[in-house]
């Protein structure tokens, strides 16, 4: 009898989650719903909703030039015109895997309603798998306002409210480095491998992790990696048979119609006689530098490990493939890194130190862009916004290097009283 009145209760308790879970996410959709309807916008999430539409409804390549005109017809109520954003597809044509559920959503203020709940969602989620990855052990206050610092600071709201995937894209290298650490490498593969619906944020990274995989022999891993990249391009191929080369060509043209987005193109356009020079150089010195860390990595522990993710996650936005502040969630789990080695090496001034470093980090962010901003058909970020991020995470990352790629117990035997 006590034991099926203690099921009863568990059922019970189980049902209540439960439903409590539905009324949040109706509620937060709801509430997404009512900000949506009086702000237009999410056109990173339109373009794709619209191009995964039209190939599903209505069999038309996402990469056509009418898709291209369907879009840009919601946005500015005509055709582009010449020195206006294109909004076209750019992503591989296999993204529509992640686009089709809200494809079959026919409003579009809705779906994209339902699209930021599962941002947001994911946005909470990066925060939490970055803290447990970096073995971060923060109190109660400071992990409830580094989940609310993730969605809150300029680089995890530009995102939410534009509808970018990259959200999703940073919580899989997360999930799929915790995945690595608990030898579950087939999931890991697969998380790796829905990273490349944005290749240029994923590319630097996977390089990195296809080396540390062949070296380490972790063929699991990289036969899930690579067998489930061939397989999406394979059923992809089977819709539109020749969807690389139309990808490939809107991959070259993507530049062309965006605001600069590598170093070289930002420090030509501040210093046309030396800035493509300079940026250049910067090119350099990051891939040597990375080299250097990724042969050095493979004699470290997973910490050190992590920490040269990390690294490579922050260099690869400088590294001259094209890219926007709006991907810079990606260094989220690299801020986690930060403040867990902070936090053990310095503990009170730490929190202190880390506390300062999350308000700074909301508030210097959002009055530059708002010092900076510029006004077009949506409002448009100065390129000054691509710098002050990833430099300070550069420059932390190397302050806390030691700290991060020596073995714990060596740390504890030096530093603790004997």
């Amino acid at each position: 009898m006590e034991y099926g009145l203690r099921n009863q209760r568990e059922l019970r308790n189980w049902v209540a989650a439960v439903l409590g879970i539905i009324i949040l996410l109706v509620g937060l959709t709801w509430a997404n719903h009512f900000y949506a309807v009086r702000n237009p916008g999410g056109n990173d999430f339109l373009v794709h909703w619209m191009g995964t539409r039209s190939l599903l409804v209505d069999g038309i390549s996402p990469y056509s030039d009418e898709v291209a005109g369907r879009i840009q017809t919601m946005v500015y109520g005509r055709l582009a015109q010449a020195g206006e954003h294109q909004l076209r597809v750019a992503y591989p044509l296999y993204s529509i895997t992640l686009f089709f559920p809200f494809a079959l959503i026919p409003d579009f203020t809705l779906a994209r309603a339902v699209w930021m709940t599962v941002l947001e969602l994911g946005l909470v989620g990066l925060a939490i798998f970055s803290v447990r990855l970096a073995d971060w052990r923060p109190g109660f206050a400071m992990m409830v306002s580094f989940v609310l610092f993730s969605v809150l600071w300029y680089h995890g709201l530009r995102p939410l409210i534009n509808g970018n995937a990259v959200i999703l894209v940073a919580f899989a290298a997360v999930a799929g480095l915790t995945a690595i650490r608990a030898k579950a490498e087939e999931l890991a593969g697969v998380l790796f491998a829905f990273m490349t619906i944005k290749p240029q944020v994923a590319l630097v990274f996977l390089i990195y992790i296809t080396y540390w995989g062949f070296v380490g022999k972790h063929w699991r891993m990289l036969g899930w990696l690579f067998g489930a990249v061939a397989t999406l391009t394979f059923v992809s191929t089977l819709l539109i048979p020749d969807w690389i080369i139309q990808n490939l060509r809107e991959v070259v043209l993507y530049p062309s119609y965006n605001p600069p987005g590598t170093p070289a193109a930002i420090f030509a356009e501040w210093l046309p006689a030396t800035g493509q020079r300079l940026g250049l150089g910067l090119t350099i010195l990051l891939t040597i530098m990375l080299l250097v860390e990724w042969v050095l990595s493979l004699k470290h522990e997973f910490r050190g490990f992590l920490w040269t993710c990390c690294l490579t996650l922050t260099a690869s936005q400088w590294i001259g493939l094209q890219t926007d502040p709006g991907n810079f969630i990606m260094l989220l789990p690299v801020l986690a890194l930060l403040f867990a080695i902070i936090d053990e090496r310095y503990r009170t001034l730490g929190k202190w130190f880390i506390w300062f470093l999350m308000i700074a980090l909301v508030v210097g962010v959002w009055w530059l862009f708002m010092s900076t901003v510029t006004y077009g058909y949506q409002p448009v970020q100065s390129s000054v916004m691509f710098f002050p991020v990833v430099g300070l995470c550069l420059v932390l990352l190397f302050w806390v290097r030691w700290w991060a790629i020596r073995p714990a117990q060596l740390l504890y035997d030096r530093f603790t009283i004997r």
